[in-house]
């Protein structure tokens, strides 16, 4: 059984608090989180929270219907539990953010500095898809339900780095060729 009653108290809390960064700080740039974390790609915190509240509130309807499946259990706190770390990881790091100097239009990396950069990621991108091949290997070799849900878990989590890695790479590639066609 779920104690949805703390991850309630718990939501309305990070509520209060995004509410309070929203207001101060307005919209940010781009959406603040993944899609395959929230939805909603907003680019303020409140509406991630309403998500949030969203999936608590159905879990609660599954489970007092009594269709909730324990699979299905883990499966929506774990993506709740990322969900709440992820708007909590948000507001810690305002302070540091706001206390960032400011990168003005002037300022650009050496594009020998890209270079190394886009070797660095390559290399990152690299070693995350290894790791997560290794991972998807014993996963299917493993035979307890524990071992495969853990499994399950480091696979889900090595996708995510890889993912930011590429786009990383992404946007690395995008940055050396927009330079090298000005030169």
């Amino acid at each position: 059984m779920v104690d949805l009653q703390r991850l309630d108290s718990l939501v309305s809390q990070l509520a209060i608090e995004a509410a309070n960064t929203d207001r101060q700080r307005g919209e940010a740039q781009r959406p603040l989180f993944d899609e395959q974390l929230f939805v909603c790609r907003s680019k303020l915190l409140t509406p991630c929270v309403n998500e949030i509240r969203h999936e608590i509130s159905s879990l609660r309807s599954e489970q007092q219907a009594g269709k909730l499946l324990p699979t299905r259990t883990q499966h929506i706190c774990e993506k709740i539990v990322a969900q709440i770390q992820a708007v909590q990881r948000e507001l810690a790091t305002q302070q540091i953010r706001k206390n960032e100097p400011k990168r003005g239009r002037g300022w650009r990396k050496p594009i020998h500095e890209l270079y190394q950069d886009l070797a660095q990621h390559q290399d990152w991108e690299r070693r995350l898809s290894s790791m997560r091949r290794d991972k998807e290997l014993m996963l299917s070799r493993c035979t307890t339900l524990a071992e495969q849900q853990k499994l399950q878990k480091e696979v889900l989590a090595l996708e995510g780095r890889l993912t930011r890695c590429q786009a990383a790479l992404a946007k690395i590639e995008k940055d050396i060729s927009l330079r090298e066609r000005k030169n």
